[in-house]
């Protein structure tokens, strides 16, 4: 279950928004349990890349076998 402020990993890509695949995002609001869910992507300095309305299948939470990886954008 995805929850307010949880860490999840977009697994579509999104390129008219410049996300891809495997971007890290935050979730900063849950649309009527869980129908969709609005999620914060950001540089890791902080700097805003946008934030999406997806549904659940856009989205995963982390898990202790995730690797992070880092792109420039």
């Amino acid at each position: 279950m995805i929850s307010e402020l949880d860490t999840v990993i977009l697994v579509k890509d999104r390129l008219h928004e410049g996300l891809v695949k495997g971007d890290v995002g935050t979730v900063v609001f849950i649309h009527e349990g869980g129908k969709a869910f609005e999620v914060e992507f950001t540089t890791l300095a902080g700097d805003p890349l946008g934030v999406l309305t997806l549904a659940e299948d856009e989205i995963r939470p982390i898990s202790a076998r995730d690797v992070p990886h880092v792109r420039v954008v």
